[in-house]
């Protein structure tokens, strides 16, 4: 399970960075929303199951209020998803 969580992680993660320096920077700077909608969906997606993951595994692995807080807060983050594996579930 964790394995699938830090593939997650890492998707989500990519997803939020290509939403928030791609595709938004696209929309406003070329009126183009296109990327957005395509962009858009997987990363809420990605991110739902990320959410649920990270209280899963906070509760099966017994992860303290604030091992548990930092994967919860790493999913609004830019970056943080990409480096929650050293920190968090080592």
């Amino acid at each position: 399970m964790i394995n699938i969580f830090k593939i997650v992680a890492f998707l989500e993660g990519i997803s939020y960075i290509l939403l928030l320096f791609i595709a938004v920077p696209i929309k406003y700077l070329a009126e183009d929303p296109s990327y957005v909608k395509m962009l858009g969906m997987p990363h809420g997606i990605l991110f739902i199951i990320y959410i649920i993951m990270a209280l899963y595994l906070s509760v099966n692995l017994s992860l303290s209020k604030k091992k548990r807080n930092g994967l919860l807060w790493a999913s609004i983050i830019p970056f943080a998803t990409l480096f929650i594996n050293k920190r968090y579930l080592n």
